[in-house]
């Protein structure tokens, strides 16, 4: 390992569980985070600290003022500009650490596109908001054998939990055993920046363990705290032995048999997929200006309001629909102004 390289991560070297060959690994390793809001932000942002070698950050959305309170990765401007989350944080984790060949994808991970987005990394670290996706991630990692992290926060509630198909419980043993709080979300009861970062760093933790070859390290089992109470649990979950991912290789959602075209995705909104079909924004922006109101673009996103409603459309054909939960709605939104 040469000098400046030593310097940099010389703290970390000195401790005795990594040092220098465990350093000399997590250059040589590489990772791939799905969703770059809170968790996915802040794990980003301590991998690339850490000097691991790749890091792939995947995510759909765009950075609003209302992420900057817990999203430690963007700033004012990033708001201002609706700039897409993965663009942003590519810009950022470039400039924590120009060694670390970081790469944004502004991409919604489905059965379609999820062999190559995730394919090709040692770890698949969850940055995600729904169990739609996390169970997709889950079937991807079981049938490949390739381990996972999933990680999750509402109100000043988190948790996270390594999943390493073969040997522990997958995602869907672990949702039989029941997981306090998944019926909350961040729009329905709030989050606290710090727990955030707290789950991050659980995530984070058994990371660096497993790129650095020091998986004898890792505990196995599903660690959660409360932030406000100050209570902290350490449950051992165990596989089951009927589980329909792990145990009978049954991948539903890798397979498309259970992904929804659309999708709610909080914030009172609704996201529509139209995977197959891309779309021209600039054009858009011609055609829909001279009668749709407020109509505004970059090269990522196109945004325009229809009163009560607000319609950001993607490249890739996807759109989300704020001010309606009603999936109806939001179809006849899409299929008006975008065409069917």
């Amino acid at each position: 390992m040469d000098k400046p390289l030593n310097e940099r991560y010389s703290r970390q070297i000195l401790f005795a569980g990594l040092g220098e060959e465990g350093q000399r690994r997590l250059a040589a390793s590489s990772a791939v985070i799905v969703g770059c809001g809170a968790i996915g932000a802040a794990a980003a942002g301590l991998l690339v600290r850490a000097g691991v070698g790749r890091l792939r950050v995947l995510d759909r959305d765009f950075v609003e003022p209302s992420n900057l309170q817990r999203q430690t990765l963007f700033d004012e401007a990033d708001a201002r500009e609706s700039l897409p989350k993965a663009v942003a944080a590519e810009s950022k984790l470039r400039a924590i650490n120009s060694d670390v060949a970081v790469e944004g994808r502004i991409a919604d991970l489905g059965p379609g596109n999820v062999e190559e987005l995730l394919g090709g990394f040692d770890l698949i670290l969850d940055g995600t908001d729904n169990f739609e996706t996390r169970f997709l991630m889950n079937d991807y990692a079981v049938k490949h054998g390739r381990p996972w992290i999933y990680a999750a926060a509402v109100a000043s509630y988190g948790l996270s939990m390594v999943i390493r198909p073969g040997i522990t419980a997958c995602l869907a043993c672990l949702v039989e055993h029941g997981t306090p709080g998944m019926e909350e979300t961040c729009d329905t009861v709030g989050v606290l920046g710090p727990v955030v970062n707290l789950a991050a760093s659980l995530e984070v933790g058994e990371a660096l363990k497993i790129l650095a070859g020091r998986t004898e390290a890792l505990h196995g089992r599903l660690i959660s705290c409360d932030i406000w109470s100050g209570r902290m649990q350490s449950v051992s979950v165990g596989r089951n032995a009927d589980c329909g991912v792990c145990a009978r290789r049954e991948f539903r959602y890798l397979e498309g048999q259970a992904q929804p075209r659309i999708t709610m995705c909080g914030r009172d909104s609704v996201q529509i997929h139209e995977r197959g079909r891309s779309l021209d924004l600039a054009q858009v922006r011609e055609r829909l200006a001279p009668s749709v109101a407020g109509v505004r673009s970059n090269e990522f996103l196109l945004r325009f309001q229809v009163p009560p409603y607000e319609v950001t459309v993607f490249a890739d054909g996807r759109a989300i629909i704020k001010g309606t939960k009603d999936p109806g709605v939001a179809r006849s939104l899409y299929a008006r102004y975008l065409g069917a």
